[in-house]
């Protein structure tokens, strides 16, 4: 019989491969939905749980930020943060924050430049026009500033379950 694939395992499969592990996050300074700068430095001392979506108020993007939001407490006891990042500006994060009393941190990079030192944003040329796509994925990043962990595939739903656990095992082998 053909074996049961499950997300678990997609995103595993996906996570071994990554460069990124091990290395410095990319610095970055970027505005929030509350018109604040936020900079990846102002988080040293904590775990980030930094994700990539594509847009607010789509399916997948709803589904991922509903389910942030409502373990953020489990996350914040863990001394871990939740902070999404998009290509939408900081008026519509708001409108999203709103709409769905989301309690994660929504940062706006309307360059992309973010986007791309982390692998999330994929520019193409189709018809000789520059286009790109956001790749929706997540890292764990440890107090230090180093990935410890990297899903460059996610599959939304059951997601922040998925990277929770994740994150107790990365603390639990950091002790």
């Amino acid at each position: 019989s053909t074996p049961t694939i499950t997300n678990r395992d997609v995103e595993q499969a996906a996570s071994n491969a990554s460069p990124f592990v091990g290395r410095r996050a990319p610095a970055f300074t970027l505005e929030n939905d509350r018109a604040q700068m936020v900079t990846l430095d102002s988080f040293q001392g904590r775990w980030v749980v930094l994700y990539f979506y594509p847009q607010d108020d789509t399916p997948g993007c709803t589904c991922q930020a509903n389910e942030f939001t409502e373990l953020l407490a489990r996350f914040h006891e863990m001394n871990a943060l939740v902070v999404g990042i998009s290509p939408d500006t900081p008026v519509s994060h708001e409108m999203f924050r709103e709409k769905y009393e989301l309690k994660i941190d929504l940062l706006s990079d309307l360059s992309h430049e973010t986007m791309r030192a982390y692998g999330a944003w994929m520019d193409f040329t189709v018809e000789g026009k520059q286009l790109g796509r956001v790749v929706r994925s997540t890292f764990v990043i440890d107090p230090n500033g180093v990935v410890a962990w990297h899903w460059p595939e996610v599959v939304p739903r059951g997601h922040a379950r998925r990277v929770r656990e994740k994150l107790l095992e990365l603390q639990s082998a950091s002790r």
